[in-house]
């Protein structure tokens, strides 16, 4: 990476005035926008459920082949988020596995046990899973493997789903902000941010546990009506074995993850080597196939994430990241991380999180690390606020939606208007005074 001297990263402002074009600004800025809305479209609408990438990879060629932006800087945007991209596979196919092993009905009769039939307390067990497979196991891992587990617990308790559900939502979000591979905005900001993986965990831990705790206090007020105490509810059956062989692989691979941090290694090796020992196992004993394997790293989707990275590259490099540096506020002071963290939520409802950071983290990075964390609290909190505002929100509804049930748009808007300042502006403050304690 360091052979491309114009690479938009966060050591050095994005040089458009040495791309050649065959276009002209005007044309070149309506272009990228265009493909930016189509590829976004899609991966909101997904027609037939057919793969995000359908419209996002020829967006990406198109883009090149007609000089909205160079090869040179779509060369480094691919090698930038190649990393990224191999760990994303990596983590999803130690997820599933995990899954395989049976991880999640453990956790699914750990939860039922834990309420005794209490609706109130289930939330909060969904609550404490659910923040803890987001941080460990990513946000994908909430919104896929999880919230079936929610919804099939909520049924066998006999209490209604609502609530514990919309948990999962928000929290596949919020509950990302722990560690560095806790979600790929995450990966983006760390990468830029500086910090070793253990510093980045300290600084990130107060403002994780205060929105967190800011969200339950709203779920509890706004789901009042939906947590009754029911009778004959608790779960009495015999606690399934827990996956032990599962458990000590996740926590061998988070170790890996610091030890990696440490070396200067990339995380994603560490998340190779959980997912090579898991799917070992699994194939030796017959429980997955290869192809299974394969289809679990969600080849389609990573073609995605590679491809709008190019696309926003081009929107970049035609004008955005000079109007957006004229708004983004400069400091690290608390009112100017929290104008920072305003922005990137925003934005992230406008054009959805991985844009988002892509864009706003290059910009932050002048103003230190305090910036870079604090437009990864905006992207991570801030789509709780609409559907298109991240793409575990899209694939959260289509998971509710197989089952069948419906979720109002202006129930979904009407929480996060009032859990998306609850936690963003209480998280920032936490990240100041984290700054203020552990420093960069």
């Amino acid at each position: 990476m360091d052979g491309h001297p114009d690479q938009f990263d966060g050591r050095a402002r994005p040089r458009s005035r040495l791309r050649s074009t065959a276009l002209n600004t005007p044309l070149a800025e309506s272009l990228s926008v265009c493909l930016l809305a189509a590829s976004l479209a899609w991966a909101v609408l997904r027609p037939a459920g057919r793969s995000e990438a359908l419209i996002a990879v020829p967006a990406a060629a198109l883009a090149i082949a007609l000089g909205a932006v160079s090869p040179q800087h779509a060369l480094a945007e691919a090698e930038r988020l190649g990393p990224v991209v191999g760990f994303l596979a990596a983590v999803l196919v130690l997820a599933h596995l995990c899954d395989v092993e049976g991880l999640f009905t453990a956790c699914g009769a750990w939860m039922a046990r834990r309420a005794a039939g209490r609706p109130r307390r289930l939330l909060a067990a969904v609550f404490v899973l659910a923040s803890a497979v987001t941080a460990v196991l990513s946000l994908d891992a909430t919104v896929v493997l999880l919230t079936p587990v929610v919804f099939a617990t909520a049924a066998r308790m006999g209490v209604r789903s609502r609530p514990h559900v919309y948990a999962c939502a928000h929290l596949s979000n919020t509950a990302s902000l722990l560690l560095p591979v806790s979600n790929l905005t995450n990966l983006l900001a760390f990468e830029a941010s500086g910090l070793s993986f253990t510093r980045f965990a300290a600084l990130m831990a107060l403002p994780w546990v205060v929105a967190i705790g800011a969200e339950y206090l709203v779920f509890r007020r706004f789901f009042a009506d939906d947590l009754p105490a029911v009778e004959g509810g608790a779960d009495d059956g015999p606690a399934p074995e827990l996956p032990l062989f599962a458990l000590v692989t996740v926590g061998c691979t988070l170790a890996g993850f610091v030890v990696a941090s440490a070396v200067g290694i990339e995380p994603a090796w560490a998340a190779f080597a959980g997912a090579v020992v898991m799917a070992g196992r699994a194939l030796a004993r017959r429980r997955v196939t290869p192809v299974a394997v394969v289809r679990a790293a969600a080849p389609g989707f990573l073609a995605f994430v590679l491809a709008l990275g190019i696309v926003v590259r081009a929107v970049v490099d035609n004008g955005l990241a000079d109007a957006l540096r004229h708004v983004l506020p400069g400091g690290s002071g608390l009112l100017a991380l929290l104008g920072v963290a305003a922005l990137a939520a925003a934005l992230a409802n406008l054009i959805n999180n991985l844009p988002a950071v892509l864009v706003l983290v290059p910009l932050a990075a002048p103003a230190g690390t305090g910036a870079v964390l604090a437009v990864l609290l905006g992207v991570n909190i801030g789509p709780n606020l609409t559907y298109a505002g991240s793409l575990a929100t899209l694939l959260w509804r289509r998971v509710v939606q197989e089952r069948e049930k419906q979720v109002g748009v202006g129930e979904f808007t009407r929480l996060g208007l009032l859990t998306v300042p609850a936690a963003l502006i209480p998280a920032v403050a936490a990240l100041w005074a984290s700054l203020q304690v552990i420093g960069v």
